[in-house]
């Protein structure tokens, strides 16, 4: 057995680890014997070195044996998670979780925090007072089998491996390679114990996989990792080359997810409010409601779920959830009651034209800036500051309209804000082609 700096050095020259190497390192995480430094340059070297499918496999396994699973063959009903690779404004989880509930799934959907430029959906449900993210067994238990699905984080007994390990790449910017990410997503949801699971794949400038080849490359290994692992799973890329739905902050995007529940506009921005939102939570629980036997197949899925959108059903399931895991529901109907931001800043287009370029992950940078993300591990975000999006890709301006209102601090530079948003967008006398939301499915 190699000692840790051994296993470290293993990698950085581009040899491949085997499965006891990598479990016997994971395990020394636990146990105190691989300090944080050696886990960081461990990151470093497999970022750099890459890992092969067995390798990725053994250490996704190796991670989800660090701690305990969730066992839900008691209770009945097809269990099916979805889970993102992560993107700016992307709010899904929040409408879908109450969707599939209402379709006639399951869902124990286990979320992660702020990573890098992106959102968190436990930072966004955090942002509802009260909800707890954080639940014994038996009370998730009771929740899942009356309610329909629970959003959870991790406990420190789940994937404790994965947990630390997260969180360091969340700080040294490792975050972006794609074999951490598999073993991250993979063993979690293994651990949830779901039967299938749809992956949300994101491509472009505002994710992790900036080009469409670098995300088929980790939506395949995904699938292959997941299958070797004995878990049905499928995966679907998505387009981020522009934030997801009209905002980006967390208290924002749980009033933007409400609009998208009740069919009632709070935020005032017409029919470009929630459109891209509710067609992307339509196709991902279709393939849910696929993947878990409700539906035939993908059309019958469509009409399903848009048929539990229309009627009330999922924003009864997420008053539910918000009631049965301590949130508030008077927020939830008086979204005057969440955290809101003391200043508004409307930034205005200085030119006619029409929006042909938005770089995304910037958009996502700025609000780290603004205090809705986390530079590093300890720091608190502020819930209630954020970025409302009135134009996007294809979108006409006029001089003088605004195309972002920005929810701010009291101490908040305006002048800097500006700046960032201008190197942002990109305008130009003619439209461009709006890339497609869905790309393709894999698996």
């Amino acid at each position: 057995m190699l000692t840790p700096a051994l296993v470290i050095q293993k990698k950085r020259d581009g040899h491949e680890l085997s499965a006891e190497e990598i479990r016997g390192f994971i395990s020394g995480m636990q146990t105190g014997e691989v300090a944080d430094y050696q886990a960081t340059a461990f990151l470093m070297a497999v970022y750099f070195r890459g890992m092969t499918l067995d390798e990725t496999v053994a250490l996704t396994k190796a991670m989800l044996e660090s701690g305990e699973r969730y066992d839900f063959s008691r209770i009945p009903g097809p269990k099916v998670d979805k889970h993102s690779t992560g993107g700016v404004g992307d709010k899904v989880s929040l409408v879908l979780a109450p969707l599939a509930a209402a379709c006639g799934l399951k869902v124990p959907m286990m979320s992660g925090r702020g990573l890098g430029h992106t959102g968190g959906t436990l930072d966004k449900l955090e942002s509802i007072p009260g909800f707890n993210v954080r639940m014994e067994r038996e009370k998730i238990d009771e929740i899942l089998r009356h309610v329909g699905c629970a959003m959870l984080g991790q406990s420190d007994k789940m994937v404790p491996a994965d947990k630390k390990l997260y969180a360091l790449r969340d700080v040294t910017g490792t975050v972006e390679c794609i074999q951490l990410i598999v073993a991250s997503i993979l063993s979690k949801k293994l651990a949830e114990g779901t039967d299938a699971l749809v992956l949300d794949v994101k491509s472009g400038n505002g994710a992790f996989m900036k080009s469409r080849s670098e995300a088929r490359k980790l939506a395949r290994m995904l699938t292959q990792v997941a299958k070797k692992s004995g878990l049905k799973c499928r995966a679907i890329l998505t387009d981020m080359n522009q934030p997801l739905g009209c905002t980006a902050g967390n208290a924002l995007e749980v009033v933007e997810c409400i609009e998208g529940l009740t069919n009632h506009k709070i935020l005032g921005n017409g029919d470009l409010s929630s459109g891209d939102l509710k067609e992307l939570t339509v196709q991902l629980c279709a393939h849910m409601l696929e993947l878990g036997g409700i539906a035939k197949n993908l059309a019958e899925g469509r009409v399903t779920a848009h048929s539990r959108l229309s009627d009330g059903s999922a924003w009864a399931k997420f008053q539910e959830m918000v009631f049965a895991q301590g949130g508030s529901l008077d927020a939830v109907n008086n979204t005057a009651l969440l955290p809101s931001a003391p200043r508004k800043l409307p930034w205005k287009a200085k030119r006619r034209g029409y929006v042909t370029g938005i770089n995304t992950e910037s958009l996502g940078h700025l609000l780290v800036e603004l205090g809705g993300g986390r530079k590093k591990i300890s720091d608190a975000i502020d819930p209630g500051v954020g970025l409302v999006f009135h134009r996007k890709l294809g979108s006409q301006v006029k001089t003088g309209d605004t195309v972002v209102t920005v929810h701010a601090a009291e101490n908040a530079d305006q002048t800097a804000i500006f700046a960032a948003l201008e190197k942002a967008f990109e305008f130009s006398r003619s439209r461009k082609r709006v890339p497609k939301l869905v790309i393709e499915s894999m698996g």
